[in-house]
């Protein structure tokens, strides 16, 4: 394939944040799209075979719009900004993470910052009810959570109620010591750690005090009606399809609701159905109702948890496939083999 070349003008005081340290986000984009990078009278020659030039050459451009923007460039967006030029697609970090929600406590900007997470926060703007489901790491339970305190600040809501199931994630806490608040608590910590970050802890002791804002096991909400309320329903992949009706059908005149999950981290019992399965198959043709499916290219820690992600994807994938493989070609000890898991036997088949 023949050699193509792009160029590219940084402005020198850019150059710095755009490179990396040690030119590190300009070696990793050499090396992941296989160009060279020469830096000849005050602008970048990119050489290299086919489309890849020009690929390159977007992703420096997005990086250094977000460098004029003031923002921070993180590995995670030349990551994302890689993958979107190794798919050959337009734009970049730089047109999601424009759309600013609110600020941290300190001062951080609080933003999507792939696509799928730009469609996740329009889709919270525009439907009264909306599932967020992907894997872990992409940023559900926390831009839930500068959605509702957004919207709390701006006065649309009166309120905030965040709830989660009180389900041990493979291990028996036993008998926790401390009155009701402690023992429920743990359960509840990722949605106050959220809230603090981003409100601050004075702020939202006051607001808790007051009972502006709610922190609550999802047992606690039967058998209420939630008007005028932001109310997020985190790890919702543990529900029982009754508990998730039963949230449901709580939402009163004036809600906005958000459910986020999981559904390759369950924890409930084995062969139980989660309530979120349920739902999403029982409300996806019902209208202002938005199902947001975040896949491992939208998750945001650090870079390692996307290759865990991924590699266990794959895992469950090829293992799902076998399975379906045997059963059809001894169909009959497909059959003994689920109802032993169902009868007799507690762990997997």
């Amino acid at each position: 394939m023949a050699l193509a070349e792009s160029r590219i003008e940084i402005p020198e005081s850019l150059q710095s944040q755009v490179f990396g340290q040690f030119d590190s986000y300009l070696k990793k984009i050499e090396r992941t799209l296989n160009v060279t990078v020469i830096s000849r009278d005050g602008a970048l020659r990119i050489v290299g075979a086919g489309s890849a030039p020009e690929g390159a050459r977007k992703v420096l451009e997005d990086l250094t719009q977000i460098a004029q923007a003031g923002r921070e460039i993180t590995q995670q967006n030349v990551d994302y900004d890689l993958s979107l030029a190794l798919e050959h697609q337009d734009g970049g970090v730089s047109e999601v993470s424009s759309d600013v929600i609110c600020h941290t406590v300190s001062g951080k900007p609080v933003c999507p910052k792939t696509y799928g997470q730009k469609g996740y926060v329009d889709a919270i703007r525009n439907h009264m009810i909306t599932f967020g489901i992907g894997p872990a790491g992409t940023g559900k339970t926390y831009l839930a959570m500068a959605m509702a305190i957004t919207a709390f600040k701006s006065e649309d809501v009166s309120r905030i109620i965040m709830t989660r199931p009180a389900i041990e994630a493979g291990e028996k806490l036993g008998f926790l010591p401390g009155d009701l608040q402690s023992k429920v608590d743990p359960y509840l910590r990722p949605l106050y750690d959220a809230l603090y970050q981003i409100m601050g802890a004075d702020s939202c002791a006051k607001n808790l005090e007051k009972g502006l804002i709610e922190v609550a096991p999802l047992a606690y909400m039967r058998g209420r009606t939630l008007d005028n309320a932001f109310i997020i329903l985190d790890e919702a992949q543990n529900t029982t399809p009754a508990q998730m009706k039963m949230f449901l059908t709580r939402i009163g005149f004036g809600s906005k609701v958000i459910i986020t999950g999981d559904l390759t981290q369950k924890d409930l019992p084995f062969e139980s159905k989660s309530g979120l399965e349920i739902a999403v198959d029982v409300l996806k043709k019902i209208d202002d109702i938005a199902f947001c499916h975040l896949t491992s290219k939208d998750v945001v820690r650090h870079p390692l948890v996307q290759k865990i992600v991924q590699a266990y994807e794959a895992y469950e994938k090829k293992h799902d496939t076998e399975l379906r493989k045997r059963d059809r070609d001894y169909p009959r000890s497909g059959r003994e083999r689920r109802g032993a898991g169902r009868e007799g036997h507690p762990g997997r088949p």
